[in-house]
Formats: C-alpha cells, structure tokens, sequence
C-alpha cells in the first residue's frame, strides 16, 4: 500500500506544475492566437488585402494551446463523459467501472504517443508550413520556413501528457479501491465546469 500512494504522489507532485506551466501557456497561446485572427480579418476585409500566415500561425497556436490545457481538463473530469452507470453503481463497482475505463483510455493515449512522435520524426515532420516563417539573423535578412514537425509535436506532447496523468487516475482509484484513497491529498488546480 505504501508503494502506490508514492507512486501516486510522485506522480502528482510532477503533474501539477507541470500542468499549471501548461495552464499558463495555453492561456497566453490563446490571447496571442485571438490576436492573430483580428490581425487576419482586418487585412482580409478591411484592407481588403489577406496575409498568408496568419491562417497557419493561428492554427499552430490553437493546436499548442489545445495540447498543452487538455490534461488539466483530463485531470479533473472535464471531458464529456456519460456517468449513469456510474451514479447506479455501488461505490466499490463505480471504481472498478473507473479502472476498466482507464486501462482502456491508457492503451489508447499509448497508442496516441506512438501515432504523435510518428508524425513529428516520420515522413511528415520533414515537411515545412507553406507560409509560415521565423527570422534566422537579427536583421531579417535571412529566413526559414517552419518545420511541419514543430507543428506536430503539439500532438505528441499533449497525449504523452495525458497518459501520465491517467496513470496518476489509475494509482488513486488503486489507492481508493483498497482503502486508502482518503490518505490522498485531493486534486488541486483545476477549475472544471459541469451541467446539471
């Protein structure tokens, strides 16, 4: 028993700054991505003039911020979920229903890590975006197109992301399921919204 609640607060003493790092980011990646689109719409229908990058570097920025608030969502029950069974189920079947749905989320995250850095070190992540660019000299003499991989790589780090956190869910429904969970401390971090 001693094991898994330190396995289990290993695993959360990691999550949680890591999350509010990710948080943090998300939140700034989202006000720079609103920016970028009223950027967009006032070239596209003001000056009646569009710019091509700012599609792209929109969807770069949604795709990073995505990937980086996902897990905290995942963490604290903020996915659609339908929970009826669970509500009917006495406590002890509820948390086994919890760890069978978990074993099946972590063989799908698992799978979702290998699909992720495929596309970051395979084929695809070679490519460029075709319109989006950084500066390589400080004078803006010289530029190079951004790679597809760093793109990607939004994909490979939001689900290796939520498969640690689901291992974190697995260890505290183990903790629960053997009578230690209220020997946990309760998730913090996460502000989660629900509907009646």
């Amino acid at each position: 028993m001693f094991l898994l609640l330190a396995a289990a607060s290993v695993f959360s003493r990691v999550n949680r700054p890591v999350l509010a790092l990710g948080r943090w980011t998300g939140a700034f990646l989202m006000g720079l991505m609103v920016v970028v689109i009223l950027v967009q719409v006032f070239f596209r229908y003001v000056l009646n003039d569009a710019l091509a990058w700012t599609e792209e570097l929109a969807r770069f920025l949604m795709l990073w911020m995505v990937s980086l608030m996902a897990p905290t969502a995942f963490r604290h029950g903020g996915f659609i979920s339908i929970d009826t069974v669970k509500r009917f189920l006495p406590e002890r079947p509820a948390v086994i229903l919890n760890l069978v749905l978990l074993l099946v989320s972590a063989v799908v995250l698992w799978w979702g890590v290998d699909i992720g850095w495929n596309e970051v070190t395979g084929i695809g992540g070679r490519f460029t975006m075709p319109s989006l660019m950084l500066p390589t000299a400080l004078d803006f003499s010289t530029w190079m197109k951004v790679p597809r991989a760093w793109m990607m790589a939004s994909l490979a780090t939001g689900v290796t992301m939520m498969f640690f956190i689901n291992i974190e869910l697995m260890l505290r429904l183990l903790a629960e399921l053997f009578g230690a969970g209220d020997r946990l401390k309760p998730l913090e971090g996460g502000v989660v919204l629900e509907a009646e």
